[in-house]
Formats: structure tokens, sequence, C-alpha cells
């Protein structure tokens, strides 16, 4: 069963006596229906009667209803209102503009608008490079989606995929500061994503690929990249393998092994699964073998393959493994789950090699338990926050298009990548490493620079 979380955080607005008693039964009757309340704060009061706001971490709306039937049961107690404090952070949405120049008197609307703006457009015109100087263009990102492949929650379209892009937006300035903006496409077609892509590009930095569903966001990246002048990235693709990567390179450290020597089980071979199998093996992995609904990917076995996977079955597998995920197993230094939840029971890892490590990275529910994995592994991570080693994407994307922005790096090459993977895990002294401490976490301050100063250091190489 999920724990009370943030996700379902209820602001209840009640009336209820004015007594220590009705005050100690509100929160106990709360506390029995598994809720965890937050706070109890009086908001007014009137002779006999307060009025209280409560706030309490549900489980999922079926708990919280059954939170507001316990409390509206008690005698005397009256619920006014039941608010949902995830839905209330995002009314409105969560970004906004504001201006960087005030404009105060005529002589700044001089400057700022007409007629002074006009000198500045015609040194763009004859310069275009100072577009890069002279415009937005020199810290914002276009987050860019067709809203084919969100979360987990699949193919909801461009509009339900708007509060994911306005929360990765607002995680580049907080983490980054770089200015970004969604950019929801109501389209599904390559084409018209490249052509529309191509056509707002002189407003951006770069370009964030984001949610977009495979095969198509490899063709559609790969073509924005061969025709724009600036950073073009998909963040589902290569953020994940980037920060997996770094999560390994300090693993590997833990157990004492090479990534050149362990034998590594992929779940999961769509677009995070691909990016990571080529990241590792960049990084000198030799030996990954990438397993798919079907079971394990075989260059001897093809027939019916996208091109992309294809290229994953005739580049991995190095001994030919056949069978299934379970099967694969048997031996295996190290497990990376990007697939989907409870695909594995813990006791299916005891076969793995000794000191194995895994990576269930599947979320909200990871490919296997990881409360039962806890004592089988001698590494554990999950794509969770309420677990030690949390392998999340925020500790890429800022920093990354951070040191873009500020060198005017274009090209995001696997050289570049295992930069910013090292830049990430180097954020940690070997003297900290654990078990559970081999990845900084989200709100660690000191990532975003560090990966920043990796792509700064190589582009000055």
């Amino acid at each position: 069963m999920a724990q009370p979380g943030p996700s379902y955080t209820v602001a209840l607005h009640l009336e209820v006596p004015a007594s220590q008693k009705a005050i100690a039964t509100l929160v106990d009757r709360a506390s029995s229906t598994g809720a965890i309340v937050n706070g109890v704060d009086v908001a007014d009061a009137d002779g006999d009667v307060l009025i209280v706001d409560l706030t309490a971490d549900t489980r999922d709306s079926a708990h919280r209803q059954e939170l507001v039937e316990a409390l509206r049961s008690l005698e005397g107690v009256t619920v006014h209102n039941v608010g949902d404090s995830t839905f209330l952070a995002h009314v409105g949405g969560k970004l906004e503009i504001a201006p960087r120049t005030a404009i105060r008197n005529r002589r700044d609307l001089a400057r700022v608008y007409t007629p002074g703006v006009a000198r500045v457009c015609k040194a763009i015109h004859d310069h275009p490079e100072r577009a890069r100087h002279l415009t937005i263009k020199k810290n914002t990102v276009a987050v860019v989606t067709d809203g084919t492949a969100v979360l987990g929650l699949g193919d909801i379209g461009p509009a339900a995929a708007m509060p994911v892009m306005e929360g990765k937006a607002v995680l580049f300035k907080q983490f980054g500061d770089v200015d970004a903006w969604p950019v929801a496409l109501d389209t599904k077609d390559p084409d018209e994503i490249v052509s529309i892509v191509k056509a707002i590009a002189p407003a951006y930095g770069g370009i964030n690929l984001e949610d977009i569903a495979a095969p198509k966001c490899f063709d559609i990246e790969e073509r924005l990249k061969a025709e724009l002048g600036i950073p073009v990235f998909h963040d589902d693709q290569h953020g994940t393998a980037i920060v997996t990567l770094a999560a390994l390179i300090n693993a590997l450290k833990i157990v004492d092994k090479r990534i050149e020597d362990v034998r590594i089980v992929l779940s999961g071979v769509g677009a995070a699964g691909t990016a990571i199998a080529k990241l590792l093996m960049a990084h000198g992995a030799r030996d990954i073998v990438g397993y798919g609904r079907d079971g394990a990917l075989d260059g001897h076995n093809t027939e019916g393959m996208n091109q992309h996977r294809r290229w994953l079955a005739e580049n991995t597998n190095p001994r030919h493994v056949t069978g299934s995920l379970k099967e694969g197993l048997v031996g295996a230094d190290v497990f990376i789950g990007v697939s989907s939840g409870n695909l594995l029971q813990p006791e299916d890892l005891d076969v793995m090699a000794d000191n194995p490590i895994v990576f269930a990275m599947a979320n909200p529910v990871p490919e296997v338990d990881p409360v039962g994995t806890a004592g089988r592994a001698a590494v554990l991570a999950t794509g969770r926050s309420d677990f030690p080693n949390q392998i999340n994407n925020v500790l890429v994307f800022p920093g990354l298009f951070r040191g873009l922005l500020d060198t005017g790096l274009t090209d995001i090459s696997m050289n570049l990548m295992r930069a910013a993977a090292t830049g990430i895990a180097g954020v940690i002294a070997e003297a900290e490493l654990s078990p559970v401490y081999i990845i900084p976490g989200a709100f660690d301050t000191r990532v975003a620079g560090a990966v920043a100063e990796a792509v700064r250091q190589f582009a000055n190489a």
C-alpha cells in the first residue's frame, strides 16, 4: 500500500468546540485513518467555537475522503472546506514573466522600447550572432513536448502535459538560474514537430525535448541537432543516462569493481534504456544485456525491430544471452531498471554475483520492492524520493544547460555527457561514499555548479 505523502496533502477548514479535548480528539481521529497530520492552526475564535485549519498527508483521493468523513462524524465538528494542496499549487500555473529592466519614465521607455530598441534590432540584423547577447536567447531554453510519453502516464496530450513542463521550467530556474518556457505542441507528427521547433528556435538558446514517445524521439532529436545551431537535449534519454552513469561510477567504488569487468542487466530498452546503454558503453562497459517484453535483445534475432532497437541488439549482449529477465540475472553484477513496476521479486536477485548493484528506477513503483531488496543488494538506488540514492534527472539538466549557455557549446556529445556524469559523481568525496550515499540529493546546491563547471572545462579542453 502506498504511504501518505505530499502529492495528496489535504487542507481542511473546520469548526470545532473550543476545548483542548476537541482538538486532541480531532488529531487522534485523523491519525486513526492513517493520515499524517502536518499541522493544526487556529484561524479564528468565537466564544465556544474555534475555526481550525488542519493539514494532513493522505495516500490518495479515496483516503482523503475517508479522512473527511471521519472528521465529519465527530460531535461538534463542521467541515467547511476541503482543499487539495497539490491542485492549489497549480492554480494559475507555476510560472510568470518578470521584467529585468524597469520602465519608470520616458527615458527608460525610449531605451527599452521605441525608438531606442530599433538600434538593437538593426545591430542583430547586421550581426545575427549578437542575438545571443542582446536578447533572452542568452539564458532561455524551450521545454518542448507533444505529451505522448508523460511521466509514466503515457499519451495524455499537450494540455495535460503542461503541469509537468511548467514544473520542469521551475527546476531550471531554481537550480541553474536558467529561464525556461514550456512549448506544448498539438501535433504528434515528427516532421511538424521538427518544423515548429526550427521556426521558434531564434528566440531560444537551447531546446530541451521532454516526454516525447519512442522511437520518434530519437529521430526528432537527431534532426534538430543536425539542423539547429543551438544545443538540443532529450532529457528522458540523456538526462537519465547521465545521472545513471554518475550513480554507477560511485556504486562501483563501493563494491570495488570496474565498469569494464561487470555484467550489466538492463530492463527497458526504450528511449532511456538505449541512451543508458550507449553512455555506459562509451564509459567502458563491455557486457550489457538489454531486456524488453519479449526477453533479451540479441543481434542474432533482430526481425521486426526498429532501427534503434536493432542497433542496441547488434551492439550489446556480446555473449548472445537469450531468455527472460529473471534468467539473465544469473551472475550479473548490476541491474538497471527503466521499465515498469514489480517485474521482479526480491528473491529473484539472489542469483546475482556477490555484492550486486541494483538500480530499480521505474516510478512510482520500482521494478523490485526496495524494502525487500535492501538486504540483498550491496548498493540500492531508485527513482523515488522516499528511499536513499534517488536517481533524479534534476541533478543533470539545470547545470548542463547553465554550462552550455555560458560557453556557447552546441554539441552535446557522449564525451560531454561523460564529463557531466563525472562532475555529479565527484560532488561526493570518496571518504563520504557509502551504500546509501552514492549520488547527491536533489537539493544539494553543489550539483548544478559542478555540472556547469564540468561543461566549461570540457569546452576549454
